[in-house]
């Protein structure tokens, strides 16, 4: 097999593979379903709480959905600690904004990130179950406190409270940690009735279904919802099949957590360890909204008693490390795919390189220096048949002349000049194939990796994330697959010889908007190959050369 052949092969496997991930990210195959549980949908969805199913209210009496309380106006209030700066609404005690203090807009560097809020409708409600009980439109009046973490204070608690029916108050707390992008979401109710109560909290995201800034048809992440179970694991649920009432997941269990995941960040709520659950998704009826939530019961409350439901709501980047603290399973909304078993020791070292040289644009050239060790011995064999191939290619060529009209007399001769030569034609190709998992495993956490928004490395570098904005580093590129073009044996074919001549110009302008992160993967793997190649290729020429003066 030639170059070109070679060259060929690569370009339509990670075609294929691009293509792969897309149709995946398109049709979401889902595992099989699950009983399902009893969720008002439609019109009604956006009016009123959501109503438990049997087997959730098996523990208590029955609980009906409530009816919508009149909205009144609302106040907000700016809570600020070392990670975040949020505003919350009286209305449901619902966290309506949230900016993420240690992260850039993509659009805007001189802004923080902004995950929750108007931009994309993005909230996290929650409210109780049970006839007159408050939700998530009831309108709350806040406990006077503090709106800022004080310094050497760990917590900073923003209640809010409510009554109910005759004789029952009802109070909702959320807790902001330091140092902490985690929010308890606390509801507790006293029963000053003289009958029990088995109500039950939900908690739930509303969000559109626009997918985040720098998503684009190169660079597609998934935007949608995601649920967690021990016995089901890690299921993604498209908007689309929300919308299409085709969606399956696991929908009751006493274990795992429910999310909004995006490009780099996520939103989750995670019930306490054994709670009985229920989850839900929805499409709200002539809008792009979407809702995503879990229904715990807060246990049965006897006259004059007092109960506290608790669940903790994480809302910030997929910092896997903060992520398997927070939840088992939590650490897989940074989605690799099929390939996680390599990328997620690629992303340990490269966490570990990071470690040692303190930035992450030059732990990547460090790993791509390693990554190039380890399969030296392929890449070796691969380049040696490519200084082949280049040494006989003058005679591959007068084959060519001579046989022109004999297609299969130039073919077997071809086979001859190969064996004579001991040129293996799959030589060149092999070793590159078996390499491919590696590099699209390594792609693919450079694209997921938040650790590398608003990364610098040198110079005009300052976000590996985004893309080199001023094209020096595709540029760079483009050089470097020109030099191993011309590295390569020249095609017999004109034709062919013009076509793999232009492909460096058309990677390079494909490569304009990849982020900073993966182009210097892709160069500083480029330049390594290069002096490889051309190393083993003067060694072979020189070789040829002595061998024929020998034989002179």
């Amino acid at each position: 097999m030639d170059t070109r052949r070679l060259i060929l092969v690569m370009i339509f496997a990670f075609s294929s593979f691009m293509l792969w991930e897309n149709w995946q990210q398109h049709k979401n195959p889902k595992p099989a379903p699950v009983a399902a549980a009893s969720v008002e949908t439609g019109a009604a969805a956006g009016s009123a709480t959501p109503t438990p199913s049997v087997s959730l209210q098996a523990g208590g009496s029955a609980v009906t959905a409530s009816a919508p309380a009149a909205v009144a106006t609302a106040e907000t209030f700016t809570i600020s600690t070392d990670r975040v700066k949020a505003i919350v609404s009286s209305q449901g005690g619902d966290l309506v904004e949230l900016e993420l203090l240690g992260y850039r807009e993509h659009d805007d560097k001189d802004k923080h990130f902004v995950l929750f809020g108007n931009k994309h409708q993005y909230v996290a409600q929650s409210g109780l179950i049970g006839d007159g009980l408050p939700n998530h439109r009831t309108v709350f009046k806040r406990v006077p406190g503090p709106d800022a973490l004080a310094d050497g204070q760990d917590e900073l608690r923003v209640r809010f409270e409510s009554e109910g029916p005759t004789g029952i108050k009802v109070g909702k707390t959320l807790v902001f940690k330091r140092g902490s992008y985690v929010v308890n979401v606390i509801w507790d109710v006293a029963n000053g009735s003289d009958k029990p109560l088995a109500p039950h909290a939900y908690y739930q995201i509303q969000r559109d279904d626009v997918a985040p800034v720098g998503d684009t048809a190169m660079m597609h992440t998934f935007t949608g919802m995601a649920v967690y179970t021990e016995a089901d694991k890690y299921q993604k649920v498209a908007f689309s099949d929300i919308a299409d009432n085709k969606a399956k997941f696991a929908k009751t269990a006493d274990n795992g957590w429910l999310a909004m995941v995006q490009h780099y960040f996520v939103a989750a709520w995670v019930p306490q360890a054994g709670q009985q659950r229920e989850f839900y998704m929805r499409k709200l009826d002539g809008s792009k909204l979407f809702q995503a939530g879990v229904i715990v019961p807060v246990g049965e409350i006897a006259p004059g008693a007092k109960v506290e439901s608790t669940v903790e709501l994480f809302a910030g980047p997929q910092e896997q490390a903060a992520l398997k603290q927070v939840a088992p399973g939590l650490e897989l909304v940074v989605d690799y795919g099929w390939l996680t078993v390599i990328a997620a020791p690629i992303f340990w070292a490269l966490q570990a390189i990071h470690g040692l040289v303190g930035n992450w644009g030059w732990a990547i050239v460090v790993l791509t220096v390693l990554i190039k060790l380890a399969f030296f011995p392929l890449s070796a064999a691969s380049y040696k048949s490519m200084a082949k191939m280049r040494l006989v290619t003058p005679r591959l060529m007068q084959l060519k002349e001579r046989y022109a009209d004999d297609k299969p007399r130039l073919n077997q001769e071809m086979m001859k000049l190969y064996q004579s030569e001991k040129i293996n034609p799959l030589g060149g190709c092999l070793p590159i194939l078996i390499q491919i998992p590696v590099f699209i495993a390594l792609y693919w956490v450079l694209l997921g990796a938040v650790e590398m928004r608003d990364a610098p490395w040198v110079g005009w570098i300052t976000d590996l994330a985004s893309p080199d904005p001023w094209y020096i580093l595709p540029v760079i590129m483009m050089a470097s697959m020109f030099i191993q073009m011309k590295l390569n044996p020249t095609p017999p074919d004109p034709i062919q010889a013009k076509v793999m001549m232009i492909m460096p110009l058309v990677f390079g302008v494909m490569f304009f908007w990849f982020p900073a992160g993966l182009v210097l993967y892709w160069v500083v793997n480029n330049i390594l190959s290069i002096a490889q190649q051309w190393q083993i290729t003067r060694m072979m020429e020189s070789g040829g050369k002595a061998a024929n003066d020998a034989k002179a």
